[in-house]
């Protein structure tokens, strides 16, 4: 099983989805990046899936799953890059992703971590 490498970057972690996800894959990032946060004392996590061309049900829950448990750890995440076939998909699906933030790219992304950090002590 391949895992999904979670970079640094100030206090944000940034992971770049470039590997198919299975059941396994989605499972194992989200206990690392849970590791990570609390390592690294994170604030914020970008999780971009510019490659990502497919989602089911379970990996669109998995990336809510995520966001919500590196909320309980003090970090806000933002999903960066997603396709519209990807959107559509999500939507149809019945899954609206609450609570995950979205950008179009890492740059927004950083920028809308920065505001939403900035706007809360």
């Amino acid at each position: 099983m391949d895992r999904v490498p979670i970079l640094k970057l100030g206090d944000i972690l940034i992971i770049s989805i470039q590997i198919d996800l299975d059941d396994q894959s989605v499972l194992a990032l989200q206990e690392d990046l849970a590791d990570a946060v609390v390592t690294h004392g994170a604030r914020g996590v970008i999780i971009d899936i510019t490659a990502v061309e497919i989602v089911d049900s379970f990996i669109g829950r998995m990336l809510a799953n995520i966001a919500a448990t590196s909320r309980l750890l003090d970090a806000q995440t933002v999903v960066v890059g997603m396709r519209p076939a990807v959107a559509i998909t999500l939507v149809e699906l019945g899954l609206s992703l609450g609570g995950v933030r979205t950008a179009l790219n890492l740059e927004k992304g950083i920028a809308l971590l920065d505001h939403v950090r900035g706007a809360t002590p």
